[in-house]
This record gives structure tokens, C-alpha cells and sequence, in this order.
């Protein structure tokens, strides 16, 4: 508590895409709030200006624990969003690993140090899945039986992150209390300001406004608007303070009325509007050809690591993700703390649709 009486909250990765938006939900959606500080390691200064009285920067290395300890001091609730997204290969494994597990260790230690009893963890649906195999999942939930296979240094990173996360939930920590944490999944998240969305769509622009279909319409997957990622670690984290035993160790597929379509399908419904269009009712490509692509970028990658980073959007990783059925089905979320998306499938697309046509006036007024 801070000397006014107020609840001070930690936002780990506040300048990222998602750490901005839960950042604006806290100062929207938390009555009894009396700061939100933003640990990151580069700042985005007009964040301050959501609040100037409430939002605290704090420029700071998740891997480096007492940086992280000066920042947790004090608080009474850690969101911990900082991550390191990459399943292209832009950075080595090793640098994967340091952000994503041994920077969440650093903040389950920081926790139990300081005194800070909450701490809601962004994991990834990816932590589940597609699996090596790409077996597809349709339509489960929490508690479906799928083998989880985890190769690849981001989902790997991300799976023992979360373990941690879980296995952490009532240790004792300083003062007596036991810390309480929980886990939320989102599947792949979209919205305004999203990077890869901007470079869809800028791909798209080299194309002439085209993009061409290679998976097919059949193929589903989970979406979820950001804002209603931020509105459920909010609320779940007002609710663990209330409900620790109902909330406390437990794992939530993030998820809201988005529809589950293909990849190129649902990117469709924001780059529609913007007169971009898509080619083919059916895949003008073949598997196999594609399944050869993403072979040879990987070679490719192998070969020019020492010289640089190559790493193409195209890779056997992210192949095997959007040609496998991800979907799920759940409301453990609603059923445990009363979760319900607080934007509309209609209100999310129309949102990311005007962030969109906002870039392409800009782009105009530009030339």
C-alpha cells in the first residue's frame, strides 16, 4: 500500500504492445489504484502522460535481480508481461532464455524478498502448442490431454517460465504472507499497435495491396484483442486479492468472442478495409513447396549466423503454427473470478481496422 492508502502495481514489459494497454486499463479499471509503475528496459516516455500523478518509469534489465528488487519494492500486485516474442530467430537462445525464465525467476525472487504477496504472469498459448507433431487442438480447454512438445527456444522458455510461475504460488515471503500467482495464455493476440500486424500489412503494400493464400480456409485458430488480454490480467488480479485459494496456482486460456478463422482469414478483416485483398479460394502454393521454403530459411539462417541474423517471417516453426488447427473452448476464466471480454468482437476489429487506416493516411500525407 502506498502512504495515501492506494494499491501500487508493477507492470513488467509496460512499453510493450500489451504492457501499454495494461498499463491504460489499470489507470481505467482500478478504483483504489495510487500508482502503476512501468519497469522496462527502453522506456516509451509518453506513456507518462496517460497520468502524470500515477505512472512511475522505470528503466530497468528483468535479467538483473536487484534492478528488479528495487523495482518490486514497495508493490502490492506484479503484472509480469516482460518477454522476449520470437520465434523467427532475431536473437540466440540463450538470450531467450535469460528474458523469459531466468527474468521471471527474478521476479518470483524479487516477490518473496520484498513482501509483494500478487503476481499474475503473461504466459502463451505457445506453451501448449502446436506441438512438434502439429497435432491440431479444437475446441479444448485447460484441462484437454495434448502432448506438449516443446523444441523451439521461445515456447521451451516460456513453458518453464510459467512452471516457475505456478510452482510458486505459496511461498512464503517477507512478513509472513504466502504469495499467490496464476498464469494467463492468450492465444495470438492482435490489435492496434500490433508490430507484426504493421508488417503484414506492409508486406501487403509491396505486394500492391495483395496477399496471397497459402493456408487453408479450414485451418483455425484462436485470436484475442488486446484489450481484452489487459482487461482479464486486471481483473484476475483484483480477484486473487479476494479469492487467493480459487485463483492461486491456476492457468487461464486468455480468450474472447474473436472468431476463429485461418490466419490470412482473420488478418483479412483488418486489412480488407484498407483495400488490401487476398488471392485464391484455395492455396496457390502447395505444402510441399511451402514445407521446402521454410527448410531452406532455416539453412540459410544456419549458414549466415555467424555474419548476421536472417531470420524470415517463414520458418518450420511458424509453418507448423498456422497450418495447425489451435482453437479453444473454455470459461474456466468466467466460471472462477467473472470474467467477461470487455470489448466486442465488432469493437476490437473496428478499433484495429482504424489504427490501420490511420497508418495508411499517414502514409499518404507522407508522400
Amino acid at each position: 500500500m502506498s502512504a495515501s492508502g492506494g494499491k501500487i502495481y508493477l507492470v513488467t514489459g509496460g512499453c510493450g504492445f500489451l504492457g501499454k494497454h495494461l498499463v491504460q486499463m489499470l489507470l481505467e479499471k482500478e478504483p483504489d489504484l495510487a500508482e502503476v509503475r512501468v519497469f522496462d528496459l527502453n522506456l516509451d516516455e509518453s506513456i507518462q502522460q496517460l497520468d502524470k500523478d500515477k505512472v512511475t518509469l522505470i528503466k530497468g534489465n528483468i535479467g538483473n535481480l536487484p534492478e528488479v528488487e528495487a523495482a518490486v519494492k514497495g508493490a502490492h500486485v506484479v503484472i509480469h508481461a516482460a518477454s522476449l516474442v520470437d520465434v523467427w530467430g532475431r536473437f540466440p537462445p540463450s538470450k531467450i532464455v535469460e528474458v523469459n525464465t531466468h527474468g521471471t525467476q527474478n521476479v518470483i525472487e524479487a516477490c518473496v524478498t520484498q513482501g509483494t504477496q500478487y503476481l499474475v504472469y503473461t504466459s502463451t498459448m505457445e506453451v501448449v502448442g502446436p506441438n512438434a507433431k502439429g497435432d491440431p487442438f479444437y475446441r479444448k480447454d485447460e484441462d484437454a490431454e495434448y502432448e506438449v512438445i516443446n523444441k523451439e527456444p521461445y515456447p521451451a522458455s516460456k513453458a518453464k517460465a510459467e512452471k516457475l510461475v505456478i510452482e510458486a504460488n505459496g511461498r512464503p515471503i517477507q512478513g509472513g504472507k504466502k504469495l499467490v500467482t496464476c498464469a494467463l495464455r492468450p492465444t495470438g493476440i492482435y490489435g492496434e499497435g500490433h508490430p507484426l500486424m504493421k508488417e503484414f500489412y506492409e508486406k501487403g503494400l509491396a505486394m500492391r495491396r495483395c496477399v496471397i493464400r497459402t493456408i487453408p480456409a479450414s485451418t483455425e485458430h484462436g485470436r484475442v484483442y488486446v484489450g481484452n488480454v489487459a482487461w482479464m490480467h486486471v481483473l484476475a488480479a483484483q480477484k486473487m486479492q479476494e479469492i487467493p485459494l480459487a485463483i492461486g496456482g491456476q492457468v487461464y486460456f486468455c480468450y474472447d468472442h474473436s472468431p476463429y478463422k485461418s490466419y490470412e482469414e482473420f488478418n483479412m478483416e483488418f486489412l480488407g478495409p484498407c483495400s488490401f485483398r487476398l488471392l485464391g479460394s484455395r492455396p496457390l502454393l502447395p505444402f510441399w513447396l511451402l514445407f521446402c521454403m521454410a527448410w531452406f530459411n532455416a539453412l540459410l539462417q544456419w549458414v549466415l549466423k555467424p555474419f548476421f541474423a536472417y531470420a524470415p517471417i517463414l520458418n518450420p516453426y511458424t509453418l507448423r503454427v498456422v497450418s495447425t488447427t489451435f482453437t479453444v473452448k473454455t470459461d474456466k476464466a468466467q466460471r472462477q473470478f467473472g470474467y467477461q471480454p470487455l470489448y466486442t468482437w465488432e469493437e476490437s476489429r473496428d478499433r484495429t481496422v482504424n489504427w490501420l487506416k490511420e497508418m495508411d493516411t499517414q502514409r499518404h500525407a507522407g508522400k
